[in-house]
C-alpha cells in the first residue's frame, strides 16, 4: 500500500501537480533506509535536493566599485539645454513680431481691375480643384453601385 502511495505522489511530483506537503513526504521517504528496490533510482535525486538546502554559500560575492557620475557635466548640459531653448524662444518671438506687419496689407488692392484678375484667378484654382474632388466622387458612385448589385441580392436570400 506504501509503495501505490509513494508511486502516485512520484507521478504527481513529475507532472509538477504535487503539494508542498507531498514534496516533503517524498523527501523524507527517501531520506528513509527503508526504500522499495524498484525506486532505487529516484533516491540520488532527492538526495541532492536534501544536499543542496544544507549548502551554504561562503564565497564572498564580487562587489563592483559604485561608479560615481561628474556633477559638473550634467550641469553644463542642462545650462546649455536652458540657453538653446531660450534662443529658440527669442528667436521665435522676434520673427512673429517682424512678420506681423507684413500681414496687415495682404488681399487689398488699390486698383479695382487689379483686384478682379488676382479674384478670377483665385477662383480659376478654387474650381479646378474642386472639379477634381467632383470625379473622384464620381468613382465613388460607380464602385457603391457595383457593390449593390453583386451584395444586395445575396442579403435579400
Amino acid at each position: 500500500m506504501e509503495l501505490d502511495k509513494i508511486n502516485l505522489l512520484l507521478d504527481k511530483y513529475f507532472e509538477g501537480t504535487s503539494t508542498s506537503t507531498e514534496e516533503d513526504s517524498l523527501r523524507t521517504y527517501f531520506s528513509s533506509g527503508s526504500i522499495d528496490p524498484t525506486l532505487e533510482n529516484y533516491k540520488p535525486l532527492f538526495d541532492y535536493y536534501a544536499a543542496a538546502k544544507k549548502i551554504k554559500s561562503k564565497e564572498n560575492i564580487l562587489q563592483l566599485p559604485i561608479v560615481k557620475t561628474k556633477k559638473r557635466t550634467s550641469n553644463w548640459m542642462a545650462i546649455a539645454a536652458s540657453v538653446a531653448v531660450l534662443l529658440g524662444t527669442g528667436t521665435y518671438a522676434f520673427l512673429q513680431v517682424n512678420n506681423s506687419g507684413d500681414e496687415e496689407n495682404l488681399g487689398t488692392y488699390n486698383d479695382p481691375e487689379v483686384a478682379f484678375i488676382e479674384i478670377q484667378k483665385a477662383l480659376a484654382l478654387l474650381s479646378n480643384h474642386v472639379n477634381v474632388g467632383i470625379e473622384g466622387v464620381q468613382h465613388l458612385q460607380e464602385f457603391e453601385k457595383s457593390k449593390n448589385k453583386i451584395f444586395n441580392p445575396l442579403i435579400k436570400n
